[in-house]
């Protein structure tokens, strides 16, 4: 018997179509996020000293930041940090997989 890993789990979970429609869903603003911090870290900034090239408070990156937030953050505010950290924003479009 193999051990469960959170792959597996995660695979059988995508079985699920409701499961799946729900995860492709917040993938988005998961990723966003997940590349937002990753880059913060790679300039060497913590969210202390970014709020302050920014001119915000750190619970204003924070919530930026956070993969669990409720909302989206405007895309000038993207743009914004960005910018503090030495990136530019691009969008790019790819067509949508096939269900």
């Amino acid at each position: 018997m193999t051990r469960p890993t959170f792959s597996n789990f995660k695979k059988k979970a995508l079985d699920n179509p409701k499961v799946r429609a729900e995860y492709e869903e917040l993938e988005l603003a998961y990723e966003l996020r997940k590349q937002l911090i990753a880059l913060r870290k790679e300039a060497g900034l913590t969210q202390e000293e970014l709020a302050e090239i920014l001119h915000t408070q750190k619970s204003n990156i924070s919530r930026l930041e956070n993969v669990n937030s409720k909302t989206s953050p405007k895309l000038s505010t993207i743009e914004d940090y960005a910018k503090a950290i030495g990136y530019k924003v691009k969008i790019s479009f790819v067509p949508q997989a096939a269900t």
